[in-house]
């Protein structure tokens, strides 16, 4: 029952070249940095990454980005990462983007032994009747498209089958997590977490505050630890070292009196 793993290195050791991985996060928010770098360390290439995003171009899974790691991205949002745009372009990287809605349950589908459901999002776009560019040639013509989905209608309203999601690892970071897996996050980083969590067919939890089993309180657990087979404590250090997405300014009291410092809102 005890999940704790001495480190972050230990934990991923066994994450090998061409992997498909779930990660969490919600923009930076929640995102298991740590054990990005440690894979990062380990020099495992050719990886396949399902999350909402691609991170930045200098943090969380723009690195391995920006190293050449990865060879495919299932996202739904892609708008912050320059060097993401380039080897998009470039046809030097595989693409499915797909409605974050629908990426958050077929991630969950996959967690629950589902292995498809019906949405009426994406009926009548390339969503559902293919088209969309996977992956760009380097003449910038469409090499891979994706394929047609099938659709069905209930009740008079046409559907998209839409496929579950397992990955072989999951990698999240919890606000707060026991040595049996236990899992609390918090605000917007429970977003995507738990599904990345859920999906994977093994998962790692780096863990911002480890407490003893039984020191959360049940009703508070946001994944429980059936979901994690490794937990990683993280240092005080590690757990502050988190990233502002877009930093908003506001002029402090003095602005219009001639002194134009500005103050982080």
């Amino acid at each position: 029952m005890d999940k704790l793993v001495a480190s972050a290195t230990e934990a991923v050791a066994d994450i090998a070249s061409g992997s498909t991985l779930a990660v969490g996060g919600f923009g930076l928010c929640g995102v298991p940095a740590v054990l990005i770098r440690a894979l990062l360390g380990a020099g495992v290439d050719e990886l396949e990454t399902v999350s909402n995003n691609a991170g930045v171009d200098d943090w969380g899974l723009g690195l391995l980005l920006g190293a050449g790691r990865l060879r495919r991205v299932v996202a739904s949002y892609v708008g912050e990462n320059k060097e993401f745009a380039r080897q998009y372009l470039a046809g030097e990287l595989e693409v499915e983007l797909t409605p974050q809605g629908t990426l958050a349950e077929r991630m969950r589908a996959g967690g629950s032994g589902i292995a498809a459901f019906y949405t009426r999002t994406g009926v009548g776009t390339q969503v559902a009747d293919g088209g969309m560019p996977w992956k760009y040639a380097g003449d910038g013509t469409v090499d891979v498209a994706s394929p047609a989905k099938t659709v069905a209608t209930f009740d008079g309203v046409d559907h998209v089958l839409e496929h579950a999601i397992v990955a072989d690892f999951g990698l999240v970071r919890a606000w707060k997590g026991d040595r049996h897996g236990n899992l609390v996050f918090k605000d917007a980083a429970r977003n995507f977490n738990p599904l990345a969590a859920m999906c994977g067919r093994t998962s790692i939890a780096e863990v911002e505050h480890l407490v003893e089993p039984g020191d959360i309180d049940p009703n508070e657990v946001h994944l429980p630890g059936v979901y994690v087979h490794r937990v990683v404590a993280l240092t005080p250090e590690q757990a502050a070292d988190k990233r502002i997405e877009k930093r908003t300014l506001r002029p402090d009291e003095t602005w219009g009196t001639g002194d134009k410092e500005e103050s982080v809102r």
